[in-house]
């Protein structure tokens, strides 16, 4: 039993001597209103402050609607943003790698929601990070309507920090891509990545420890810029051009090129009795990837099954829709690519010869 006069002596402890900063936590969430709020659309306010966000289907368009969610991180791709110190774009990699992921299905993404956790909380730094979620939501045309911010001393280093956040999207009923209707001859059209995206950075990071290369320091493969900002390029997203395609009629299905690359990916929208034969001579790779698999020392049929190698979304279209569907995506800003087609099954469920890839920086 605590005796009285021991109590009585000890000095009060509040939640900042735990190193919670609730003022710190206040003013983020003041700073990031405005932000918030360019991100309404039709269906949603865009307010914070709530438990919880509401979102009216009804106001967005939709009759039938089925909803689509899809949750993601940004990976270890946060450890350059940090020894950087660049904050900025991030945040569009979180909403990218949530908000293609609808897409594949058909759906449009409506609303999205953060997690961002850190030992200490920096309002100027989360600032930065959630302006770069807006933007990216800006890009997909969804609302950020809410999010979590967590201040964990002990779980975290100091200056780390975590992101993860979902969207949801909704499709008309009947009309998801599943893949069923993926056949036999039909065309393979690869949009162009903006570089390594949001996957494999446990393996890059490796080769600029292995290479004893500075993030300061001039990229090896863009003497333009710097390396951090190089390998910090945003996650492209895809939700406009590929809605505006899918509505146009013709399209099979997306398969959204993450981590496990073509190789893995590509199977993901496959019925079984079919492979997708990939000509790896039809675009051009971005010099980051020659230089992993050159200097780096990361095989060829590794990069594969790794990286995007240059292709962030391949889309599986009917042949008599190939040269519309490519005019449409191409006027939406995408580099698109005649990358393969459907093919009976083989051996594998995607066949590429690495050594028919460009490699070179």
């Amino acid at each position: 039993m605590w005796r009285e006069d021991a109590i009585a002596s000890r000095t009060p402890l509040t939640y900042g001597d735990a190193g919670v900063d609730i003022d710190a936590g206040n003013a983020l969430v003041d700073a990031i209103k405005p932000l918030a709020g360019a991100t309404a659309r039709p269906g949603s306010a865009a307010g914070l402050g709530g438990f919880g966000a509401f979102f009216d289907l009804k106001a967005a368009g939709f009759s039938d609607p089925i909803l689509v969610a899809a949750t993601d991180g940004v990976g270890t791709k946060l450890k350059i943003a940090i020894a950087a110190g660049r904050h900025d774009t991030i945040g569009i990699d979180l909403v990218a790698m949530c908000v293609n992921d609808l897409i594949v299905q058909g759906a449009e993404p409506l609303f999205f929601l953060d997690y961002y956790a850190t030992a200490k909380l920096d309002v100027t730094v989360g600032q930065a990070i959630v302006a770069g979620i807006a933007t990216g939501c800006s890009a997909a045309g969804c609302a950020l309507v809410g999010g979590e911010t967590a201040e964990m001393p002990g779980l975290y280093a100091t200056s780390d920090y975590d992101l993860a956040g979902f969207a949801v999207g909704a499709v008309e009923r009947g009309q998801a891509l599943t893949g069923a209707d993926v056949a036999e001859g039909d065309v393979i059209l690869g949009l162009a990545s903006s570089g390594l995206h949001s996957n494999g950075f446990s393996l890059v990071r490796k080769v600029v420890s292995e290479l004893k290369i500075d993030y300061g320091a001039a990229a090896p493969f863009d003497s333009k810029t710097n390396l951090s900002a190089a390998l910090l390029t945003p996650t492209r997203i895809y939700v406009r051009s590929c809605l505006t395609a899918i509505r146009a009629g013709g399209v099979h299905a997306l398969a959204h090129i993450t981590g496990g690359g073509l190789l893995e990916n590509l199977p993901r929208i496959l019925p079984d009795n079919l492979t997708a034969e990939i000509d790896g001579s039809t675009w051009p790779v971005p010099p980051v990837f020659g230089w992993l698999t050159g200097d780096g020392g990361v095989p060829a049929a590794e990069m594969l099954r790794t990286f995007n190698c240059g292709i962030g979304m391949a889309i599986v279209v009917a042949p008599d829709r190939a040269d519309a569907l490519t005019k449409i995506l191409t006027e939406h800003g995408e580099q698109v690519f005649r990358i393969g087609r459907i093919g009976p099954a083989g051996a594998s469920r995607v066949a590429i010869d690495p050594g028919a890839v460009s490699w070179q920086p």
